[in-house]
């Protein structure tokens, strides 16, 4: 009697139950959502376009084919090695005295003038750039952005054609850009990456040791990790890693390209202290209207300019009203940063035109680039 007295009540209760569990399953499965937005490759690609266009807007870009279509090829040339060498890979260059590089999703390299007036040779570009290149191809933003819930989503919610969602993670993304917000992990995978991508070319993987070493010398004094690489371990403990890993892995290409470095690079570097500043403030954040400096009326080689360069007419940041309508909220961010800290890299006045200059590289033109790299 026992016995179907038990039996009985299993059936009974068994339709409770099961609802109970579908209920605890759907639970589960909603906070799971809540922990990380999946972002597809498409995604990745809509993040990268809206965050260019604020890094862009921000600092402004070189208007010149020539220096564009140099850095792309050595961008190319280390891209193509990479792991995901089928992305659309766009590399800009940016228009300020500041030493610095942003990589945003999707393929969009960014590097300001004024690394490329520190780095002394092709190598050391190739470091830098394969470092860029290593975040986008391990995906480390979009990661940060999904292993700490900085954009809270809702259960059913994608990216997808979702303009008000992907506006909050280009925004975020703009954010950890600007503040060289990656974890140590992230940036010792990407140096290991990046110089594993430039001995693979052809080019001294040294280069970025070498070039950590002159931004160490720039930065000398300073009580606070600033621009390029702020975020990263202390430079020394960055350059013995480095060459740890080029002596473990046994990297022994050999070529600097200096001459053909200098051939189409010619931007002297401005010492840190001499940097022009932005305004305090959303509004400074939008671009001074007062005379530009020297180094602003320089060209893409590096030469003066007789004239004087346009003032900013509705290209700051504040101002500025893209598809996406977050250029105001980014700038009253990057505003606030300043309660951190003035960083002279970040906090560096951009150039005029965020207007990018599209370069169009055949597969021959790669190739014979490619050649040109001799040790």
């Amino acid at each position: 009697m026992r016995f179907v007295l038990a039996a009985a009540l299993v059936l009974a209760t068994a339709g409770p139950a099961a609802a109970q569990l579908d209920q605890i399953t759907r639970g589960l499965e909603k906070a799971q959502k809540l922990q990380g937005l999946v972002v597809t490759e498409q995604d990745e690609r809509n993040i990268g376009v809206a965050v260019s266009e604020r890094i862009r807007t921000r600092y402004g870009v070189v208007q010149d084919v020539a220096i564009h279509r140099y850095v792309g090829l050595v961008g190319t040339v280390l891209a193509s090695a990479s792991a995901r060498p089928g992305l659309a890979w766009q590399f800009i260059v940016l228009d300020t005295d500041a030493v610095n590089a942003f990589a945003a999703p999707g393929g969009f390299v960014h590097i300001t003038r004024g690394a490329l007036a520190l780095a002394k040779n092709e190598a050391e570009l190739a470091g830098v750039l394969g470092h860029e290149i290593a975040h986008v191809v391990e995906k480390h933003t979009v990661e940060a952005i999904q292993k700490n819930r900085l954009v809270q989503v809702g259960a059913d919610e994608t990216l997808g054609n979702n303009k008000f969602l992907l506006d909050k993670v280009a925004t975020k993304t703009y954010e950890l850009l600007l503040e060289n917000a990656y974890d140590r992990k992230d940036e010792e995978e990407a140096d290991r990456i990046g110089v594993t991508l430039a001995n693979k070319a052809g080019w001294a993987p040294k280069g970025l040791g070498d070039f950590l070493g002159s931004l160490a010398a720039r930065n000398q004094g300073a009580t606070e990790r600033r621009g390029l690489f702020a975020s990263h371990p202390e430079t020394k403990g960055r350059i013995d890693r480095v060459a740890t890993v080029i002596a473990s892995s046994k990297l022994s290409a050999s070529a600097l390209v200096e001459p053909r470095y200098h051939e189409h690079v010619s931007y002297q570097p401005v010492a840190q202290a001499e940097i022009a500043q932005i305004e305090g403030g959303a509004a400074g954040l939008a671009g001074s209207t007062s005379k530009p400096t020297t180094s602003e009326q320089k060209t893409a080689g590096g030469k003066e300019e007789s004239k004087e360069a346009p003032k900013k007419k509705g290209f700051g940041l504040s101002r500025l009203t893209s598809p996406l309508g977050s250029e105001k909220q980014s700038a009253q961010v990057s505003a606030s940063g300043g309660a951190r800290g003035v960083d002279p890299e970040r906090d560096a006045k951009g150039g005029a035109s965020p207007a990018a200059v599209v370069v169009t590289l055949t597969p021959a033109e790669v190739d014979a680039f490619r050649k040109g790299i001799a040790g």
